[in-house]
């Protein structure tokens, strides 16, 4: 599927008024839209820009942040100070933008020239000023916006644009987030449980119970057809590894798998949804517990988490969201590597690791699963690549959410694990592990993450800020 859920785009509104008369105006429309121009046409920006009238009256704010609002398709406003612009005609507008806001404190010139530099030049770039006035106001009305200071054509200033860019998508997706529980929490866990409603009202998600016999509906409608046209992707893209079974026995296994993608897909397309959770103590009319078929989803840019962890899911999805569904998955914490040195945390989980984190080409196996009571399910199985990122944890603590937010440093796997049935990642955590672990469970980190070497910390903090959610980072 795909992760946006329509084209977005940003508005560029420039500050200016008319004190200065209309040929300056008129000059600072020219600025503007050359700096809209080459912005869009530098590659870096994720999204395109669209130049707005001057914002030179509190009517034209108000009417320009109005219309962001009903607007659909635009995800933000992007607003630079070319002069002086007084900061009572932005409070009305400000206030009611509902969408996320970006402050580009930049100047049309890199460069003073101090050799034809007059007092008409001065009045017309003095960004400097304008932008002390209208960061004051921002800061007066609470705004959780952000702000990016430097010369607009650098690759480091359009850089942090279009970081924001994809975390003010992420935010407006985040309202549409739908969450499907086939089944119910996984008895006596405390952290996959939470508050549904408080979630919604604060970030926007809804999440749907579902008994899983709703799902085995769906399951027991897929034609054989399907499921062989869908065998044969995978043979496209995998390695077969028959392991001690038969290949007709193997092939059985993978084709359950593939009917419950088939159906799980279905399912979530029929109601609107854009994750899920499963849980093996809930699988009443099922011959395995998903797991290809999920970890098939999850590549595709469904949101996940097992034993009914709807938190962890609709998690996975914004941030499947944020960072375009690159190298971003569901993901648990399992055993420690403490050699003296060499101190890391082996990640994975009973079948579900996204592939979207693969080093290697994954390669599908069948085997036993201990837990469940079900058939041996097939999986896919892969090492995990390398890159700095950042995991994720969305706890509840009764009186509020918390975000858990720990920088993380992956390697792939040097050394053979014949034995692991599951795919498996690597990483350090920082500051180092003895602080980064004790840290992690001070604050109330769970064991069920989103890890994402794509995005960074300064994105999922400015996601935190604009829903007003507490977090903790540990770096």
């Amino acid at each position: 599927m795909s992760t946006v859920a329509a084209k977005k785009q940003f508005w560029f509104v420039v500050g200016s008024q008319h004190l200065y008369g209309e040929a300056a105006l008129s000059e600072v429309k020219t600025h503007a839209q050359t700096m809209t121009d080459i912005l869009n046409k530098s590659g870096m920006l994720p999204y395109p820009l669209i130049l707005q009238d001057l914002a030179v009256s509190a009517d034209k704010i108000t009417s320009l942040m109005k219309e962001v609002n009903y607007r659909d398709e635009v995800a933000g406003v992007i607003t630079w100070m070319h002069t002086f612009s007084p900061a009572k005609m932005w409070i009305r507008g400000t206030k009611l933008l509902q969408k996320p806001l970006l402050h580009l404190a930049t100047q049309y010139n890199e460069s003073i020239p101090w050799a034809t530099m007059d007092m008409d030049f001065m009045n017309l770039n003095q960004a400097a000023h304008g932008d002390r006035e209208y960061g004051f106001i921002n800061a007066r009305l609470k705004k959780q916006n952000k702000i990016v200071v430097g010369y607009w054509e650098r690759p480091e200033v359009q850089r942090q644009i279009a970081d924001w860019m994809d975390v003010a998508v992420a935010f407006n997706e985040s309202f549409n987030i739908k969450v499907a529980r086939f089944g119910d929490n996984m008895r006596n866990v405390g952290v996959t449980e939470g508050d549904k409603i408080e979630a919604q009202i604060q970030l926007g998600w809804t999440v749907d119970y579902y008994g899983i016999g709703d799902l085995v509906q769906y399951i027991n409608e897929v034609t054989d057809e399907e499921v062989d046209a869908l065998f044969a992707e995978y043979a496209a893209l995998y390695e077969f590894d028959y392991g001690p079974y038969s290949k007709d026995a193997w092939e059985a296994s993978v084709k359950v798998q593939a009917s419950y993608e088939i159906a799980i897909k279905r399912f979530l397309d029929h109601g609107g949804y854009n994750a899920f959770t499963t849980n093996f103590e809930d699988l009443h009319g099922m011959m395995q517990l998903p797991g290809l078929a999920v970890q098939r989803l999850m590549a595709s840019g469904y949101g996940f988490a097992g034993e009914g962890d709807w938190k962890t899911a609709a998690l996975d999805r914004l941030l499947k969201v944020m960072s375009h569904n690159k190298a971003t998955g569901f993901m648990e914490d399992y055993t420690y590597e403490l050699m003296a040195g060499q101190e890391s945390i082996l990640q994975s989980h009973m079948l579900e690791v996204d592939p979207t984190l693969a080093s290697n080409r994954p390669k599908i196996i069948v085997s036993p699963l201990s837990i469940g009571d079900r058939e041996a399910p097939a999986r896919l199985v892969f090492d995990g690549r390398s890159g700095d990122g950042v995991v994720v944890s969305m706890a509840d603590f009764g009186t509020h959410f918390k975000l858990l937010i720990n920088e993380v440093s992956a390697f792939e796997p040097t050394i053979p694990a014949p034995k692991l049935p599951v795919a498996r990642v690597l990483w350090n955590v920082k500051p180092n592990f003895q602080d980064g672990v004790k840290a992690w469970i001070e604050n109330g980190g769970g064991h069920h993450t989103v890890v994402s070497l794509h995005l960074t910390t300064d994105q999922v903090v400015t996601y935190a800020r604009l829903v007003d959610l507490e977090y903790v980072v540990i770096k």
